[in-house]
């Protein structure tokens, strides 16, 4: 008999294993929920029993419940969904369940080390590498499945300094890895962007990237040494409810490529009038924007930050490739029109100058600095970075391209005392770019940088007043997969 659900070799592997505890470190898009939700939902199917599913973030909750759901009608099984606020010591989080005919209960939560208390039931701890406070997490949640339930703990490698790394030598647990290789070659199907089939190989040579592909494919576990930011401090201050391209984002992108179409077709110059955008965004504190400018060989990014009181978190992350700088200018200035921005800084070292100082004529020195990357200035600006990161200051996406940007920044001690920072150009970051547009958005705020000489900006006299002042700144079957994966006879 086949199975209700096809599966690839090493998936239907896990589905045999009845280990208790389970450590698995999978690589990215190998199937991990899908197959991890399929055995929690086949478990229930076949006894009454709960599993709680945590995952670093509501949405990431949310889908993997809906995923359970998804197999639970692939079983014919009437499960009902739920979703409900659950409070921990008054703070409100969203919860979702899964109902069981036979009384079975999934329950996934997003994960904190407050909702890991208080349960008795299986575990499933979802990509735990990027969980925030994961010892904590760890030591709240492991009582949970004291009377004889199940642990499974799945991720991605992110780094060495997390529970999940730690887990690697726990010897109770059986263990097992799956890359991107052994995926491959176990029946994984991977395809380019027109359908046809391509091997790991040609996937790892188009992500550009020697660091992050060993991460995210070949679920290494990279060396933290060298890193001026590490993964444990970016993992700390990640938000995964946050998006990069929120919807009028992506809008705006569209009126910029149908502007510059008209350019071209009419060579009349002209801004772009993004007003019926920006209508429907609310924008409930101050404004500042950090921008890191490429053309060909590296990417332009526009960190649009919003501050409420000390906290500062991106509102859009805007990452533009190989687009003409007419293109580019009209992105940009429709940001900076926004009546709450209060203040931008530009990388205007070489390629860049051109597009910062326009964007000075139009909208004031005062407004909008050019910045050159001298050594002085990048060690400021990174380091007001990085100091907002460990004072928790900042919010940042949990995006694996900026994950990785971020991290790719390395420093270097020079024969003067200062400090060089530097990257490895690659095809996915390109320079760091998402890094160096981040920390000028957080130069922005802070106010002019390190060298003077360096810096465009009016002198406080010749500011408007205003702008001075802004400045202060799913009939149940009755079977079991595992059943029908088990050799006959």
């Amino acid at each position: 008999m086949q199975p209700a659900v096809p599966l690839y070799a090493y998936q239907k592997r896990e589905m045999l294993n009845r280990s208790r505890f389970k450590h698995r470190r999978w690589a990215r898009q190998t199937g991990k929920s899908f197959i991890f939700t399929l055995e929690s939902v086949d478990d229930c199917n076949e006894h009454k029993t709960d599993w709680l599913f945590l995952s670093r973030g509501e949405r990431q909750s949310k889908k993997l419940i809906a995923t359970a759901k998804m197999h639970a009608q692939a079983y014919d099984i009437a499960a009902e969904e739920i979703e409900s606020d659950y409070e921990v010591d008054g703070r409100q989080y969203k919860m979702s369940e899964l109902h069981f005919p036979n009384g079975s209960t999934i329950t996934g939560l997003p994960a904190n080390p407050d909702t890991a208390r208080g349960w008795s039931a299986n575990v499933l701890l979802d990509e735990f590498a990027f969980h925030k406070d994961s010892r904590a997490i760890w030591t709240a949640l492991f009582p949970t499945i004291t009377r004889g339930y199940k642990m499974r703990v799945v991720s991605t490698p992110n780094g060495k300094q997390n529970k999940f790394y730690e887990l690697e030598s726990n010897e109770k647990f059986d263990h097992d890895v799956v890359d991107i290789h052994r995926a491959f070659a176990e029946g994984l199907e991977l395809r380019d962007e027109d359908g046809r089939a391509i091997t790991p190989e040609e996937l790892i040579a188009a992500m550009g990237d020697d660091e992050a592909a060993a991460q995210e494919y070949l679920v290494q576990y990279i060396d933290e040494a060298t890193a001026y930011i590490t993964y444990e401090l970016i993992n700390e201050c990640e938000d995964p409810e946050i998006e990069i391209m929120p919807s009028w984002a992506a809008l705006l992108l569209q009126k910029a490529q149908a502007g510059f179409d008209l350019y071209r077709e009419t060579k009349v110059e002209q801004d772009l009038d993004a007003s019926d955008i920006f209508a429907s965004v609310e924008f409930g504190g101050e404004l500042y924007l950090g921008v890191d400018i490429g053309r060909r060989r590296d990417l332009t990014v526009l960190w649009l930050d919003e501050k409420i009181g000390r906290i500062v978190k991106p509102r859009a992350v805007i990452s533009l490739a190989r687009t003409p700088f007419y293109q580019q200018r009209l992105v940009l200035h429709a940001l900076l029109g926004l009546s709450k921005l209060r203040r931008a800084q530009i990388d205007q070292t070489g390629i860049g100058a051109q597009l910062a100082e326009t964007a000075q004529i139009k909208f004031g020195a005062w407004k909008v600095e050019g910045v050159d990357f001298t050594s002085a200035n990048k060690e400021a600006i990174a380091g007001r970075f990085k100091e907002s990161l460990e004072d928790h200051r900042r919010v940042l996406p949990a995006d694996s391209k900026i994950r990785n940007s971020i991290h790719s920044v390395k420093r270097y001690s020079t024969p003067t005392g200062h400090f060089r920072f530097d990257a490895e150009r690659t095809d996915e970051t390109g320079h760091a770019d998402y890094f160096w547009a981040g920390a000028l958005s957080e130069s922005a705020a802070a106010g002019p940088t390190v060298e003077a000489a360096d810096v465009r900006v009016d002198r406080p006299s010749e500011r408007p007043d205003r702008a001075r002042e802004s400045m202060v700144f799913g009939e149940r079957k009755k079977f079991s997969l595992r059943n029908e994966l088990r050799p006959q006879g």
